[in-house]
């Protein structure tokens, strides 16, 4: 019996001391961790010899440049080698971005090999290179988890070890190369670094370059500076980081550009004196991911490619013509073919000045965008509807048409007579000013196909990402396009009439419908006091337009009621000018609210404690977003089964501009709203639903949560 205890001790510990054992190998669940070597002439003076510690995440788990960015550690690396021997230090490849909500950090993912030169002095004459490696790294995901291994290699030293060659070759060739041609200098100026760097290889010219410091707490990570090219330098101004805590002379950096599978290390000059530095950091330490989880969500899935974005944006934009945003502008252009139903001529013409309006709008305002976010906004699609001077604006041209249609008053009995012939005489126009309206109403929409196409618009090279809105455009425009080509579709317009003047008076109220809802934008933006001075302007301006072009008043009486309100506009818009610059008060949830404001935090939070968690992306002048907020987010089957799985319901509003709002959506592949988003407890990545939200599909995506 004693034996048996004995073989049966035996059987149960020695997997445990096998497991215990230093090796080559660790494995962990977020990791493969091996030591690894290349020394294809043997160990021996002169003769190339590398170390390295190749790490295997698991999918979207990541580690660690040397500057980690702003939270992290790196890797650190410690060896045990015979007397006369040594390593040098690790040889980073070039990292890429980690996004984490407002936070931006340095590291990898994937395959790594972290490599190590060793040199043999020629002394050495033993038969084999003992090789002990203690290593440390930080590994996270939406936790972040400090691991550590111990690694044995034993290397023949007169034979070859090459059997890693190809993994070392690779490495190698990601490596940051050194430029020494190269004129690298910076400035402090108003609280950033002006960085130049002249001497760059002519394939890098006119590209766009992002700029990897190796010294940590010195630049704002997450900012994007805006770059230009000028006589073959490039430049950058990169903000500094608040709570700055190093002030370098020499700041050695990697710049990396598009496609190339290096960076470029430069020895940037600080030729400036640095502001006094803050008296410590606030970027998050690996002391704090040892017992806390840290907030590091996993970076963005895979993009679509480019010519899949062009047909989702294409398809899209045929989709946007049914979101409830665009119907006002919708009832312009019925009106327009029904005027010109009978005109084969004038229809065509009117159709393609109305996708060239479109198409136009929508390549304008991507440009817009595209630039204020190379100058560091934190914008993205519907940007101009988060200001309140534009909802105004939009509000009072929306007023004016629904005027116009209602006959109140003519645009020829206001305009200038030369301005009113010329627009007589160039139907066309109206047409193409057509299209500028529905894209001013429509981009806030977001149909669906459209959400991944913006997504990746955003991170695409300026050309390519136009091509994506203005194939959106073609593809808003595609119905009336197709409608004033074909004679068949032509052929089932209504011919005009009498009955044109009564639909024309109907189209007002479509108009006025819309000023209700830009209204009701205002209100979340600048409050009740806003909304009232608002209003004023808009009752002033009727007055004005009455005043001025009504047609069945005289000269005589037009003078005086003119006169009378334009004194009337002087005084609305002396009250609506400091109204529309002031910020609605923020409305704090009740305590037996459902929903609650959404910050990264506060889901990192409840994801930790096993909770599941929904976000609804929204903004109030997102058409779509109240249309599903009130058709399926509020029904009570569907507050039912949030309750049930005990969701947490989260509301990140975008109705006014929120830079942590808008990084988490580009993190998410997203650049405008509605998006909603489903976090399962222990998966980092969420579930995002579609646009157009539908009872069935909640209720469906709820059931597959894993039950806890």
């Amino acid at each position: 019996m004693n034996h048996f205890k004995l073989l049966l001790a035996a059987l149960l510990v020695a997997p445990l001391l096998a497991a215990a054992a230093p090796g080559a190998v660790v494995t962990t669940p977020q990791v493969r961790a091996e030591l690894v070597a290349h020394a294809p002439q043997g160990v021996a003076a002169g003769q190339p010899l590398w170390l390295g510690l190749k790490i295997e995440h698991q999918p979207h788990w990541h580690t660690y440049w040397k500057n980690p960015g702003d939270s992290g550690l790196p890797t650190t690396l410690e060896w045990t080698l015979p007397a006369g021997v040594s390593a040098g230090d690790i040889e980073w490849p070039t990292p890429g971005k980690l996004p984490i909500g407002p936070l931006m950090n340095y590291g990898y993912e994937g395959t790594l090999l972290l490599p190590v030169a060793v040199t043999v002095p020629p002394d050495f004459n033993a038969d084999k290179l003992s090789v002990k490696l203690n290593a440390s790294w930080l590994v996270c995901k939406d936790i972040c988890i400090p691991e550590d291994g111990e690694f044995v290699l034993e290397l023949p030293a007169r034979a070859a070890t090459a059997g890693h060659g190809a993994l070392f070759a690779a490495a190698r060739a990601a490596l940051p190369q050194p430029l020494p041609g190269a004129r690298a200098t910076a400035a402090v100026e108003d609280g950033a670094l002006v960085v130049r760097v002249a001497g760059l290889p002519t394939g890098w010219q006119g590209r766009s370059l992002t700029f990897f410091p190796e010294t940590t707490g010195v630049i704002d990570n997450a900012a994007q500076p805006p770059s230009t090219w000028q006589d073959g330098e490039w430049s950058a101004r990169v903000p500094l980081d608040p709570q700055r805590s190093a002030a370098p002379q020499a700041l050695p950096a990697v710049l990396t550009a598009p496609g190339q599978p290096a960076g470029l290390l430069v020895q940037v000059a600080v030729t400036t004196p640095w502001p006094a530095v803050a008296a410590a950091p606030t970027a998050l330490t690996a002391p704090a991911a040892a017992t806390t989880a840290l907030v590091a969500a996993a970076p963005a899935t895979p993009p679509i490619g480019l010519a899949l974005a062009l047909v989702f944006a294409l398809v899209g934009g045929a989709l946007l013509n049914l979101m409830p945003c665009v119907f006002p502008v919708l009832s312009l252009k019925v009106l327009g073919f029904a005027a010109h139903g009978d005109d084969r001529r004038a229809l065509l013409a009117g159709g393609l000045a109305y996708t060239a309006g479109v198409v136009l709008s929508f390549v304008a305002l991507a440009a817009l965008l595209l630039a204020l976010r190379a100058g560091g906004e934190q914008l993205g699609w519907g940007f101009q509807l988060q200001s309140p001077v534009v909802v105004a604006t939009l509000a009072a041209l929306f007023t004016l048409i629904g005027l116009n249609l209602a006959g109140v008053f003519e645009f020829g009995s206001v305009l200038p007579s030369s301005l009113a012939a010329v627009r007589a005489q160039h139907p066309m126009v109206d047409s193409l000013l057509t299209g500028v309206l529905a894209v001013a109403v429509a981009s806030p929409c977001t149909a669906p196909f459209m959400g991944a196409s913006l997504g990746l618009a955003m991170t695409l090279p300026a050309a390519q990402a136009l091509a994506v809105f203005a194939t959106l455009g073609l593809g808003m425009a595609l119905p009336y396009l197709a409608a004033s080509v074909s004679p068949a579709l032509a052929r089932l317009l209504p011919r005009p009439g009498a009955w044109m003047a009564h639909f024309r008076t109907l189209m007002a109220f479509p108009m006025f419908a819309t000023v209700v809802w830009l209204v009701w934008v205002l209100g979340q933006q600048v409050g009740i006091d806003g909304v009232a001075a608002v209003l004023a302007l808009l009752l002033a301006l009727a007055f004005v337009a009455w005043a001025l072009g009504s047609p069945t008043l005289g000269p005589r009486a037009r003078g005086g009621f003119g006169a009378a309100s334009l004194v009337l506009m002087a005084a609305a818009l002396f009250w609506a000018l400091p109204a529309l610059r002031q910020e609605a008060a923020a409305r704090v949830p009740g305590a037996g609210e459902a929903w609650q404001a959404w910050s990264v935090e506060r889901v990192a939070q409840a994801q930790a404690a096993g909770q599941p968690v929904f976000v609804d992306f929204t903004a109030a002048w997102c058409v779509t977003c109240q249309f599903n907020k009130r058709t399926t987010l509020a029904r009570p089957e569907v507050q039912a089964a949030f309750a049930d799985r005990r969701v947490l319901l989260l509301r990140a509003d975008w109705t006014r501009r929120d830079a942590a709002i808008t990084a988490e959506l580009a993190r998410l592949g997203r650049n405008g709203v509605p998006v909603y988003a489903l976090y399962a407890p222990g998966r980092a990545w969420p579930q995002l639903l579609s646009e157009i939200l539908s009872v069935d599909e909640v209720r469906a995506a709820l059931a597959a949560l894993p039950s806890t």
